[in-house]
């Protein structure tokens, strides 16, 4: 299996004055929000959403450099997600994130709350400074979505009604829509054409949605240490994700022990009986190989280059995790 740091060569240098940066850029106006994002951003993260950003800067510039615009996309786009991740951990009541205590079991809820709004606002004020109005419309919608997604999920809890397609349009703003939005932030940032931006959007979209679809079936098919946070933590909460729906379609019985919300001793256990014996984890493999397979026929009009092939073996990385 491919792992993400050596996917990220080309911009490993990048990355490390990212993670530098990052600390700087959050830390410094007070100790308690100093400590968070030391906490947060020493946390062992993959970092992989803004080595994309940085992938697609260097895979559109091949002839210069990348400019300071583009290193500060970078870093906004992993305020932005992480401040998603702070606000998440709350609504989840989860106290584990990438294996280390999450910032509202550590300083508690309302520090948490205000930790991730304050890294909302900040990514927002960097963002305003980058002097770009399409950029700050594309990054400025990613904060809507994830409100949208995380509103969208919390109201659809155990509802065995929904189908795939709503799914994946929760998916995309929960996951995908910072990556696609951020992905072509960087090509406008880099001068490409409307069209190959559009292409740049199109690779971000479908490689977020193949990788929450695979968190989604990790949540099945991987221990709580594997993951860093409780396993079937989404099914216990009412989050129907792929294997669940499409198990449904086999088996009716499943939705029953959904919509008494697991009430009897032995339902969970049953539900997951159901689940593992149906075709519904791998139908959302095959999903999930088909949404990687489409974002890599997105990079097609871009110049062979080293950055290019890492983004192609991003789609490569994210099914990997199944195996």
């Amino acid at each position: 299996m491919t792992s993400a740091t050596s996917l990220f060569a080309p911009v490993e240098a990048d990355l490390r004055v990212l993670a530098d940066s990052l600390k700087q850029l959050v830390g410094n106006r007070h100790p308690i929000l100093y400590a968070a994002a030391e906490h947060l951003f020493g946390a062992g993260g993959k970092r992989i959403r803004p080595a994309i950003v940085l992938l697609i800067s260097r895979a559109t510039m091949l002839e210069k450099d990348i400019t300071p615009r583009h290193r500060r996309l970078a870093e906004i786009t992993e305020m932005i997600h992480t401040a998603s991740l702070v606000h998440d951990d709350v609504v989840d009541e989860s106290d584990m994130r990438r294996g280390v205590p999450t910032v509202h079991s550590l300083f508690g809820s309302r520090i948490a709350v205000l930790a991730g709004d304050f890294l909302f606002a900040q990514s927002s004020w960097y963002l305003a400074n980058l002097d770009n109005l399409a950029v700050v419309k594309l990054l400025s919608e990613v904060i809507m979505d994830l409100a949208v997604g995380e509103i969208q999920q919390g109201v659809n809890s155990f509802d065995t009604s929904i189908s795939i397609e709503t799914y994946l349009k929760k998916s995309y703003y929960k996951a995908a829509s910072l990556i696609a939005n951020s992905s072509k932030a960087a090509g406008l940032l880099s001068e490409v054409s409307p069209e190959t931006a559009d292409h740049l959007y199109g690779y971000g979209s479908n490689l977020g949605l193949a990788f929450q679809i695979v968190d989604d079936i990790l949540d099945f098919t991987s221990s709580t240490d594997t993951l860093g946070k409780p396993a079937l933590s989404d099914l216990k909460s009412g989050n129907l994700t792929a294997p669940v729906l499409f198990a449904m379609e086999e088996n009716p019985h499943l939705a029953v022990l959904i919509e008494r919300e697991f009430a009897e001793a032995s339902d969970l256990q049953q539900a997951m009986a159901l689940i593992q014996d149906s075709q519904g984890i791998q139908r959302a493999r095959e999903l999930a190989n088909e949404h990687a397979k489409v974002a890599v026929e997105h990079l097609a009009d871009l110049p062979p280059s080293e950055s290019r092939q890492a983004l192609i073996d991003m789609a490569d990385y994210v099914l990997s995790r199944l195996y």
